[in-house]
C-alpha cells in the first residue's frame, strides 16, 4: 500500500482563489482593503524567505501588505513603539512579528503587545484563551492548516485517536484544542506526546491520525505508524539532502492510508490560513 499525497500546495492554492474572491466581495461592500503588516528583525535566512513568499501571497490575493525592517539590535523598546504605531494605524488590520526574534529582546512581551483584534498570528493571550474556550476569534495559522488538509482532503476527526508529538505553544498546543472541540472538524480523543513521553513509539502506533511536529528529521520511522494512519508531518528541517520533515516519507509512505509531503505539506498552508485570518481581522474591526 502506498499512500495518498495530501498536497498541501495544490490544496493552498485552490484555497487562495477562493480568498481572492472573498477579498474582491469585502471590497466592493466595504470600500476596504485588508493589510497586513510584518515586522521583521534582523536577517535570518529562513525569516526573509517566509516573509517574501508572505508578501507575493497577499499581492495575489488582493490583500495589502507592508514590510518594516528592523536592525537585529535594534532595542526592544523601539520595536514596541513601532508595535504601538501600528495598533493605531487603522489602515493596518492585521500584524505579523516574524520569529524568532533576537535573544536580547521578550517575545512574549512582543507578542503582548500586539492588539490582540490584529493578532493574526493568534499568539496574543486573549485569542489563546478564546481557543481553550471554543470560541476563537482567529486561528493559529499552522494548527488551521492542518485542520484544513484533513477537512478538505475528507479525512474524519470524530471519535478518532489523533496523537500530536510536540507540544509547542505555536503547534501542538493549539492544534489539540481544535481537534478537541465539539463538530465535525474535532470531536476527537487527543494525545500530546513530548521529550519526557515515555515509548513514545507505543503511543504514536495507536494513533489513527500521526501529527508530526517535533523538529527533529525523519524521527518518526515507519515502524512508529499504526499501517492505514493519516500522517501529517509539519516538520520543516534543513540537512544536507535539502527539505525534510519531522517523518521518514519514503518508509512511512508504504505504511500510512494518506500522508503530507515535506515540502508541498503543511507550509503552504500555514500561509494561505494567515491571509484568511488577514480578512477575518478586516471584517471584524469594519463593524
Amino acid at each position: 500500500m502506498t499512500a495518498i499525497i495530501l498536497d498541501g500546495k495544490q490544496l493552498a492554492q485552490d484555497m487562495r482563489g477562493e480568498l481572492a474572491e472573498e477579498v474582491t466581495d469585502f471590497f466592493e461592500n466595504n470600500s476596504i482593503t485588508p493589510k497586513l503588516a510584518a515586522v521583521l528583525v534582523g536577517e535570518d535566512p529562513a525569516s526573509e524567505v517566509y516573509v517574501r513568499n508572505k508578501q507575493i501571497a497577499c499581492q495575489k490575493a488582493g490583500i495589502e501588505s507592508e514590510l518594516h525592517r528592523l536592525d537585529a539590535d535594534t532595542a526592544e523598546d523601539d520595536l514596541l513603539a513601532l508595535i504601538t504605531r501600528l495598533n493605531k494605524d487603522n489602515d493596518v488590520h492585521g500584524i505579523l512579528v516574524q520569529l524568532p526574534l533576537p535573544g536580547h529582546i521578550s517575545t512574549e512581551r512582543i507578542l503582548r503587545a500586539v492588539n490582540p483584534m490584529k493578532d493574526v498570528d493568534a499568539f496574543h493571550p486573549e485569542n489563546v484563551g478564546l481557543l481553550v474556550q471554543g470560541r476563537p476569534r482567529y486561528l493559529p495559522c499552522t494548527p488551521s492548516g492542518v485542520r484544513e488538509i484533513l477537512r478538505r482532503y475528507e479525512v474524519p476527526t470524530v471519535g478518532k485517536h489523533i496523537v500530536i508529538a510536540g507540544r509547542s505553544d505555536i503547534v501542538g498546543k493549539p492544534l489539540a484544542n481544535m481537534l478537541l472541540t465539539r463538530g465535525a472538524d474535532g470531536d476527537a480523543t487527543v494525545t500530546v506526546c513530548h521529550s519526557k513521553t515515555s515509548d513514545l513509539a507505543e503511543i504514536t502506533r495507536t494513533a489513527d491520525i500521526l501529527v508530526a511536529a517535533i523538529g527533529r528529521p525523519r524521527m518518526l520511522t515507519a515502524e512508529m505508524i499504526k499501517p492505514g494512519a493519516v500522517v501529517v508531518d509539519v516538520g520543516i528541517n534543513r540537512t544536507e539532502d535539502g527539505l525534510v520533515g519531522d517523518v521518514d516519507f519514503d518508509g512511512a509512505k508504504e505504511i500510512a492510508s494518506h500522508i503530507t509531503p515535506v515540502p508541498r505539506g503543511v507550509g503552504p498552508m500555514t500561509v494561505t490560513m494567515l491571509l484568511f485570518n488577514t480578512l477575518q481581522a478586516a471584517r471584524l474591526q469594519a463593524f
